[in-house]
């Protein structure tokens, strides 16, 4: 049986797993130890499972495999952040950045090779859209990242390195890479229902972050199905604007996102929605569109999240200047917001928020349209 014939053991949540390993006969304490080995220990060869029957371990060798896509590219920023390049097939390519900070370490995974909301603003949306990722494409970024993070600690412990750097773990997964995640919805569900699981990631849901532009219906059954912090793309506070800078906007308005909000809150494992606002000289950074955002503010319990906007030449637009920022900023806080401005992180190689391109080979000829939708229907109906 070939490598791609045989089931690929990242792809199956806790339930399916149990499922296939009942279909053999085993009893569910063996899918709860075969979860252990593959996402806790970050083990990918059968023979090492020292725990497992024999027989079950040659069944395991037939007919499954273990292995994450391959990784094409590495890159290390001078901030510590670094960014992987995962070949998913077919000329196409997706990226994760895992962010270290002192008291946490945030890895950014991507659910689609591409993205067909095609926010102009957004350097994924001028690559078009191919697929969406597999479950075990998704997850096995994280179980990459993990395990390539616990082998750099391991061998700087050998090295005896002379530094103090503390072993980097991942504390925090935010589904913010390439892609729209709730439009690769089943896929995106048992990624994060093993993320949470104690016996594979264990992260809680408080910790595990999904980020949306808004697809209504999808929120609605995240809430039900696996509710974890939520954050939406906001980006404008009108649906003037919104309609221009997130398209989606046009189909789930305004009205009906926050409605859709504050409906997950009454399943959320955090008592807010954060709202992501990247910042545009010109276009969505005015005295203006801040007391907007105070006026919609009123209608949920939320904090803003601030986003520097960075520059890509496809796009056309400009990053708000510094004072400009902490000027909007200030207008939300005096209003009693909670307001936080995101410290960019990666940008030496193009990691930051909004860079994340990978290699799409693009079925949607997106790339053809928004040029002109970004630098003309923005920019032709600004005050």
């Amino acid at each position: 049986m070939s490598n791609a014939e045989r089931i690929n053991l990242l792809g199956l949540d806790g339930p399916a797993l149990t499922e296939l390993v009942g279909q053999w006969g085993g009893k569910p304490f063996r899918a709860r130890q075969l979860l252990r080995w593959v996402h806790q220990r970050g083990v990918n060869d059968f023979d090492l499972m020292t725990d497992l029957a024999r027989e079950f371990r040659g069944q395991l060798t037939e007919r499954c495999s273990i292995h994450a896509p391959e990784v094409s590219m590495e890159q290390r920023s001078a901030d510590g952040t670094r960014k992987w390049l995962f070949d998913v097939g077919q000329n196409n390519a997706v990226e994760s950045v895992f962010i270290p900070e002192d008291d946490r370490g945030t890895l950014c995974i991507s659910s689609q090779a591409g993205c067909t909301v095609a926010c102009p603003f957004c350097s994924t949306g001028y690559q078009g859209f191919n697929r969406n990722l597999t479950t075990a494409e998704i997850i096995g970024q994280l179980w990459f990242a993990r395990r390539a993070l616990q082998a750099d600690a391991q061998a700087a412990r050998i090295g005896n390195a002379s530094g103090n750097e503390p072993d980097r773990v991942i504390t925090n997964v935010v589904m913010m890479g390439m892609g729209e995640p709730l439009l690769n919805y089943d896929q995106v569900l048992h990624a994060l229902r093993l993320m949470l699981d104690d016996n594979a990631y264990g992260l809680s849901r408080r910790r595990v972050t999904v980020s949306t532009s808004g697809v209504v219906p999808m929120i609605d059954r995240l809430a039900r199905d696996c509710p974890v912090a939520l954050a939406v793309s906001l980006h404008a506070p009108n649906d003037a604007l919104r309609d221009r800078l997130v398209p989606l906007n046009r189909k789930y308005p305004l009205a009906e996102l926050i409605s859709a909000c504050n409906r997950y809150l009454e399943f959320a494992p955090r008592d807010f929605i954060t709202f992501e606002y990247i910042m545009l000289d010109g276009v969505n950074d005015t005295d203006e569109h801040a007391r907007e955002l105070i006026a919609l503010a009123r209608q949920i319990r939320c904090k803003f999240n601030l986003i520097p906007f960075n520059p890509f030449p496809q796009s056309g637009l400009k990053r708000s200047p510094s004072a400009r920022v902490r000027l909007f900023a200030q207008i939300l806080i005096d209003a009693g917001l909670v307001t936080t401005v995101r410290k960019t992180r990666g940008d030496d190689i193009a990691a930051a928020c909004g860079q994340l391109a990978g290699d799409v080979k693009d079925r949607t000829r997106i790339a053809e349209r928004l040029p002109d939708r970004a630098v003309i229907a923005i920019h032709q109906e600004r005050p």
